[in-house]
């Protein structure tokens, strides 16, 4: 195809969910409703690791920066898709959408890094109690920390570099509610099969080191808990686990049929679907999954509202 035959495009039109009015109205409410108790639970279970000492452990560190990924993400999606829900002009343009993109990749990419960290911090806990302060120390937590976000940094950035070598034209329109890369792809008219390969390589790479690292601390922790001769100590072992593990397998779950799935890059049906769960849903009850399973957070949380309403009680009678 030569370049007298298109016209290269450098905005596009992101179509969202439905044309319907009422559909619109119904969405625009529930999905403004989610975006507001994700902010409030994730930035509210942030700052109370942040103001809470006893909580300034390498569990609630990683769930502090999980809580604050989970808010990152929505905040680089769902301001744009609230706004297209009554806006006439759905454009969006090149460079908006590769910034969507990277913060939504990025809060992603830091998110499987600290549940792999989460999974073996929870294995040292359980599998090695006695030893876990000289091997889960702080400076590891930190270094593994810094590397979930300078992962999170360098893999987006590979895709958005490869980006810039596509040539969009044609069609404009994104069967989609934000900028992802497939969607992109399928307006491209070069070949993407680099950027394609680059996508299966990196994020199977990162999903299938990062579930390894979470199987293998489960199968050590099941392990030792099954053997275990108290039942209250089992028990209290795989309540310390379940919330974990149920956030991972939702997420893993979504993400592997979301880009690893055969004919990812061609079929874009399921695209809207799975992408509303991992994309909204997930970082919508991840604060919940983890505070309310949680003695130590719970117990926090009460003692805030006892001390407030003994404060508010002590200045009413005065």
């Amino acid at each position: 195809m030569t370049k007298d035959n298109y016209s290269l495009t450098t905005d596009f039109i992101l179509m969202g969910f439905t044309d319907n009015p009422d559909l619109k109205t119904l969405l625009f409410v529930v999905f403004s409703a989610i975006y507001l108790v994700t902010m409030v639970g994730n930035l509210g279970l942030v700052a109370l690791i942040y103001m809470e000492r006893r909580l300034h452990t390498p569990m609630y560190i990683f769930l502090g920066n999980l809580a604050l990924m989970d808010s990152c993400c929505p905040c680089a999606i769902s301001p744009k898709m609230l706004q297209n829900f009554f806006s006439k002009d759905r454009r969006i343009s090149l460079y908006e959408c590769i910034t969507q993109f990277y913060f939504f990749c990025f809060a992603e990419t830091v998110d499987c890094f600290l549940l792999a960290a989460m999974a073996y911090d929870r294995y040292v806990a359980i599998c090695r109690p006695l030893q876990y302060h000289t091997l889960m120390s702080k400076k590891l937590c930190i270094q593994m920390t810094t590397g979930a976000y300078i992962a999170g940094h360098l893999h987006p950035t590979i895709h958005v570099g490869l980006l810039f070598r596509l040539v969009f034209c044609g069609s404009h329109q994104i069967n989609h509610f934000f900028c992802d890369v497939l969607p992109l792809y399928r307006l491209s008219c070069v070949d993407t099969y680099i950027n394609e390969l680059m996508v299966l390589i990196l994020s199977g790479f990162i999903q299938i080191f990062t579930i390894t690292v979470v199987l293998i601390s489960y199968f050590y922790i099941l392990f030792t808990i099954f053997t275990m001769k108290s039942k209250k100590g089992r028990g209290k072992a795989l309540s310390t686990c379940a919330s974990h593990f149920l956030s991972v397998s939702i997420f893993y779950g979504s993400l592997l049929f979301m880009y690893i799935r055969p004919n990812s890059f061609k079929e874009g049906n399921n695209d809207i679907p799975v992408a509303v769960f991992y994309t909204l849903v997930i970082p919508l009850l991840n604060p919940f999954i983890y505070s309310l399973r949680n003695k130590e957070v719970i117990n926090v949380i009460k003692r805030i509202v006892n001390t407030h309403t003994l404060q508010k009680n002590s200045s009413c009678s005065l």
